[in-house]
């Protein structure tokens, strides 16, 4: 090796040195030939079919939050790794999950609408607003039989006493009835009669007119006691069939005298079938399957709130009926579409929880929904209070009063409107009986502070998500 070495081709080492280039004519180039599909493939990912696959699973890609929730989806679509390498030519199905990932833009959609499950039954709602005024038909028939002057008193005292307990005894069934039906009904019926007996009691001390007010205190008394009990069971229509003889009698009334045979028999026809309307009832309740050991039975002071606010409510209601007794009337009809507005703003809270993205926004939303359903409840009461010459004002301050505490008690807040309520009734009623001239001011006075501290309480506990999960 005495000189330089020629590695031109062709040179004197061509045989042996020499760099030799790749015969093309006789060799063909490396390729990666599929057999079954005669597809020509070269080295790494196959970007028309990942396009494919990404085109095919667009609408459940694009939610993804994570390439791994796409790895996930892959997985589930079966796609094993040998598939992913030979049809996507991708490693893993990580990569193929991040290149998808990557294709398919971030799409999220509203999720399905479900059903309002805070709906109201809005014929349901109006019957048991019906189902309030009818039993005053009674004491139309039966007005020329008996002397206000001396029976009044005992009736109003048992009906406030009656008020009061119903709507204690109501509660203590409502949770009852998560044991069964059983249960509430044995709740309804060793309460009622015992609330009988106090409301006629009470009504006996305060009354003057001797048994014949006594007697009718007692029908009263058995009437709301079993009315409440055909309410709580949910037999609405039951007890608009057993009050039938009362609705004739009011219809004829006007234009037919029916004497005193009628004017005493149609109310105790009326009485007689509500109480069958309760024995049926209740033997249909008992024939469900009792709970295991009786159902956890609450305690007595849970139901003390809602007597405590039966009793305000009922007597300011009856501070506000002195004055305005058809306005009165009106305000008992309208709990029917009271009730309907209190499911309808618990649906509406659904909606806004749904729609608010911070707790600040919620509590906002929130205060516009009671806004909305209590607007709309005085509403429905103007007119009435016009067309009765009724002062509008305590009116519809009372009724907002008493929706915003029926509206508190729905969410299970009891103690705000059992303190409220007879704080402002206690007041009205002390300056009812010791300044009578001022008396109707002060219950108005009275109706605006409790309706505005309940429906202060209403936005501060209610406008939290929590009380809606």
């Amino acid at each position: 090796m005495s000189g330089p070495m020629s590695l031109e081709p062709g040179g004197a080492n061509q045989d042996t040195l020499a760099l030799r280039l790749a015969d093309t004519a006789a060799r063909p180039p490396r390729r990666l030939w599929a057999e079954t599909t005669l597809t020509l493939r070269l080295p790494g990912p196959d970007e028309e079919a990942v396009n494919r696959l990404a085109a095919e699973l667009a609408d459940r890609v694009g939610p993804a939050v994570h390439p791994y929730e796409v790895a996930a989806l892959l997985e589930a679509e079966g796609l094993s790794a040998e598939v992913i390498r030979e049809r996507y030519g991708h490693p893993n199905i990580f990569s193929l999950a991040a290149a998808l990932y990557e294709r398919v833009p971030r799409v999220f959609p509203e999720p399905a609408r479900t059903p309002d499950p805070w709906r109201p039954d809005t014929v349901r709602c109006l019957l048991r607003g019906l189902l309030f005024a009818l039993p005053g038909l009674a004491y139309l028939l039966t007005a020329p039989l008996w002397n206000p002057g001396r029976h009044a008193t005992g009736l109003v005292v048992a009906g406030i006493v009656s008020w009061a307990w119903g709507q204690a005894l109501g509660h203590r069934a409502y949770l009852r009835m998560v044991a069964g039906q059983r249960e509430a009904a044995r709740t309804l019926l060793i309460g009622t009669p015992v609330g009988a007996a106090f409301a006629t009691a009470a009504a006996a001390a305060a009354a003057s007119g001797g048994g014949a007010a006594t007697g009718a205190a007692a029908a009263q008394s058995l009437y709301l006691g079993a009315a409440g009990i055909l309410l709580v069971l949910g037999r609405e229509r039951l007890l608009l069939l057993a009050l039938t003889p009362l609705i004739v009698g009011g219809a004829v009334l006007p234009w037919w005298e029916p004497g005193t045979l009628l004017r005493a028999g149609l109310p105790a026809a009326a009485l007689l079938a509500t109480g069958a309307a309760v024995a049926r009832a209740l033997r249909a309740a008992y024939a469900a399957p009792a709970a295991a050991d009786g159902g956890e039975r609450p305690p007595l002071r849970k139901s003390l709130p809602y007597g405590l606010f039966g009793l305000g409510a009922a007597l300011l209601v009856l501070l506000e009926g002195r004055a305005e007794p058809y306005a009165v009337i009106a305000l008992t009809v309208s709990m029917g579409p009271a009730e309907w507005l209190l499911y309808r703003f618990r649906g509406l809270s659904v909606t806004a929880l749904g729609a608010a993205a911070t707790p600040a926004g919620f509590l906002l939303r929130s205060a516009g929904v009671l806004g909305l359903c209590l607007t709309g409840y005085l509403l429905l009461l103007l007119p009435v209070a016009l067309l009765t010459g009724a002062g509008p004002a305590t009116l519809l301050l009372l009724a907002a009063t008493l929706w915003t505490a029926l509206l508190l008690q729905a969410f299970g807040v009891a103690w705000p409107p059992a303190v409220i309520c007879p704080a402002a009734a206690g007041a009205a009623g002390a300056a009812a009986l010791l300044a009578p001239a001022s008396g109707a001011r002060v219950l108005t006075l009275a109706c605006c502070l409790a309706a505005a501290a309940l429906a202060g309480c209403t936005v501060w506990i209610l406008g939290r998500p929590a009380r809606h999960a």
